[in-house]
Formats: C-alpha cells, structure tokens, sequence
C-alpha cells in the first residue's frame, strides 16, 4: 500500500488487530507500557473496520503497529524499537 491509512492518523501509535489474537493482546501490552512511560497517545483499530484493501494488505500481518501513521511493525512489537521511534 503506498499511501498512509487515514485510521492509522488517530494516534501517535496504532495497533491494528482483532479480537482473540493472542499476539495483539502482548503487543498491546508492550504498547501500553511504552506510550505511558513516554507520554504518547495509543489507539487500537480492528482489522474489520478497516476498507478491504487495507485488510488485504494486513491480515497476515497483525497485530500490524503504526507510528506518526506509518507502518512500524508487525507480528510483535519490540520495546526498544518503540521507544527509540517514540523518542525525540
């Protein structure tokens, strides 16, 4: 996809899963913990909501991590990439 999804603008970080996926519950862990400790907003979206190209792109993919709406990561999320992306 070579443009930036318009859900993945309303946070500073985004997640994009679905429900019952035991890797999005971790990434969100590590997410959580993360934008708290530097003070940046977080958002989740589901992948069912999302238009059906983008859900083309990222279903195997997710939990798929966004940040400043551009992708991050996917599968897991590294803590030290996070906040190195995060960071100023």
């Amino acid at each position: 996809m070579a443009e930036t999804p318009a859900w993945s603008e309303k946070a500073r970080v985004v997640m994009l899963g679905r429900a019952g996926c035991h890797l999005c519950e971790e990434a969100w862990s590590v997410i959580e913990r993360v934008t708290d400790d530097l003070g940046a907003d977080r958002a989740e979206q589901d992948l069912g909501s999302v238009p059906e190209a983008d859900r083309e792109e990222y279903w195997d993919k997710i939990p798929v991590t966004f940040v400043d709406g551009r992708r991050h990561d996917f599968w897991r999320v590294s803590e030290g990439r996070l906040r190195a992306a995060l960071s100023p």
